[in-house]
């Protein structure tokens, strides 16, 4: 029986707001304040209540047999090759990424919208510091506790919401990719990082349409957040992992781009081979 796609949104976005506000208070009742170890079991509780289980939930309603991991399409081994070759693709996208952050931070509102300017870059520094909060790890067990956290959980969870379930509702073409990719750039609430994000968000759009399997896409965000991760536990506020493609090494960034583009390609062709 085909399914209405506004009438699915409308029941996602009603569990998950039902569950992120249930998150929340039971963090209230329970949680101690503004402490970083506080602060990080609401990071856990939000993302579990917000992104996770609403797509399960609905997916177990939407399925006619009630198999929530088929919908999803998580039931499925992916192919091992494919695997490689997403990840080759992550890693070859990085220095892409950070160039194209780098122009996009260097976007200058219109005098009139100075103000909305410099709220939005207070929003996100802001953000920045409560991350690096995150990030400080002091031995084995922190830097493991914080893949978790912020790599596996997000890399799960977002890609559970917005591949496996929004981009599934929209259709399975081209528009329903860039606007889920649209989507969960916007709801980063990062407009400074919205390019990057948003093009990121694409390409996973299209790995999970060429692979039908959710798995690939999650790979490649868990591979993006967890360099991020491992490369602030090793090197600190040091760390050039965010630099590499920008200033002088542009050409690093615009070399990624070509490189990210035969991954596709090579990706889309072996996919579609038979």
């Amino acid at each position: 029986m085909k399914k209405n796609p506004f009438v699915q949104i409308l029941l996602w976005l009603a569990i998950m707001a039902v569950l992120t506000l249930l998150a929340m208070g039971i963090w209230m009742l329970v949680g101690d304040g503004q402490s970083t170890a506080s602060l990080k079991w609401l990071q856990f509780a939000q993302t579990i209540a917000t992104f996770l289980l609403p797509p399960v939930l609905c997916a177990y309603i939407w399925s006619d047999d009630h198999k929530p991991f088929t919908w999803l399409r998580l039931d499925t081994r992916p192919d091992g090759f494919l695997c490689l070759i997403a990840i080759g693709i992550m890693l070859c996208a990085i220095p892409a990424i950070n160039l194209l952050a780098d122009l996009n931070n260097r976007i200058v509102f219109p005098a009139a919208l100075a103000a909305l300017e410099q709220q939005l870059r207070a929003m996100e520094e802001a953000a920045s510091v409560l991350t690096e909060r995150f990030l400080q790890a002091d031995n084995l067990g922190g830097l493991l506790i914080n893949i978790g956290l912020m790599a596996l959980l997000p890399a799960l969870s977002e890609e559970l919401s917005f591949r496996g379930t929004l981009q599934q509702v929209l259709g399975r073409n081209h528009v329903a990719v860039w606007l889920t990719a649209i989507i969960f750039s916007a709801i980063h609430m990062q407009f400074f990082g919205f390019i990057p994000r948003m093009l990121m968000g694409a390409m996973f759009g299209y790995i999970f349409l060429w692979s039908g399997s959710l798995w690939i896409p999650i790979l490649m965000h868990f591979t993006n957040n967890s360099l991020a991760v491992i490369a602030y536990y090793t090197f600190g506020q040091n760390s050039s992992a965010d630099t590499i493609g920008t200033g002088t090494t542009w050409w690093l960034g615009v070399l990624s781009l070509i490189l990210t583009s035969l991954g596709l390609l090579i990706f889309y062709r072996r996919t579609h081979k038979g």
